[in-house]
């Protein structure tokens, strides 16, 4: 197998490797760079808890609506027959609460 090219051009085509070879060596550099890796590092860290966030967000959301739907009907009036109770069972903790501050400090 004989090369054809010409002195010039073999010179070019070794300028050009060694070019290619040092931007390859310099993103290498880059990469393994620490403060580089402590960046990725960072947005890893950053993105996932962005994704937790979200879904806790959903999650809750989620949650209040169906609570809200016990007690709130489609056209938006409270539903009573459900409030009353709760409003009831609310009023009795406090009470209860109350009365036991109450016997403790007397």
């Amino acid at each position: 197998m004989s090369d054809s090219r010409t002195p010039a051009q073999i010179e070019a085509d070794i300028v050009r490797r060694r070019g290619q070879l040092a931007e390859t060596l310099d993103e290498i550099g880059v990469r393994v760079h620490p403060k580089t890796i402590v960046g990725d590092a960072k947005a890893k860290v950053a993105s996932s808890v962005d994704q937790t966030a979200g879904r806790a967000f959903v999650a809750v959301n989620r949650a209040v609506a169906g609570v809200r739907a016990q007690f709130v009907g489609m056209d938006g009036a409270p539903r009573l027959e459900r409030v009353v109770p709760v409003a009831l069972l609310a009023v009795g903790v406090v009470g209860l609460y109350a009365v036991s501050a109450r016997r403790r400090r007397g």
